[in-house]
């Protein structure tokens, strides 16, 4: 039996104390997203832009399609990460001390405990490339946290 694809979705949330133009660039702008989440983009992210992303140290890439860029307000794509494509929509709200950065990642597919899976693995992902963006923007520091979260010999389950 199939689980209904908009049921459960993944979702993070982080406050960054920069403002939004550039926590937006930071998102679309491989150059800069490298430096926290995945090794190396193809290209900018960019409206009707099909871009890959590599996470070299995985020997994992995603395809990512841009459906919606509304700049320094929202970005969803959807992403070849697992078995079947998934959305990802970045929210970006200005605020005072900064912008607030939410992301949630949905549309997994499978039974009730795969569905379930992805989206436990996907929350835990997308904290870590919070916390990495807010360490990198922040400070300038490369924290390394998605290569360091499966060091090579250790299983990723």
């Amino acid at each position: 039996m199939s689980t209904d694809k908009t049921a459960i979705e993944a979702r993070a949330g982080m406050l960054i104390r920069k403002p939004v133009a550039e926590v937006f660039e930071a998102v679309v702008d491989p150059a800069i997203t490298s430096r926290f989440w995945f090794s190396r983009g193809s290209d900018r992210l960019d409206a009707g832009r099909e871009v890959r992303w590599d996470w070299e140290s995985y020997g994992a890439s995603a395809q990512v399609r841009p459906r919606a860029i509304e700049r320094e307000r929202r970005i969803l794509v959807e992403w070849s990460a697992y078995e079947a494509p998934t959305e990802i929509e970045w929210v970006f709200t200005p605020r005072q001390e900064g912008t607030f950065v939410e992301v949630a990642n949905r549309g997994f597919a499978g039974d009730h405990d795969r569905v379930c899976a992805q989206a436990i693995q996907s929350t835990e992902g997308f904290a870590l490339v919070l916390a990495g963006m807010k360490a990198f923007l922040e400070h300038g520091i490369a924290l390394n946290l998605v290569p360091d979260r499966f060091p090579p010999g250790l299983s990723q389950h």
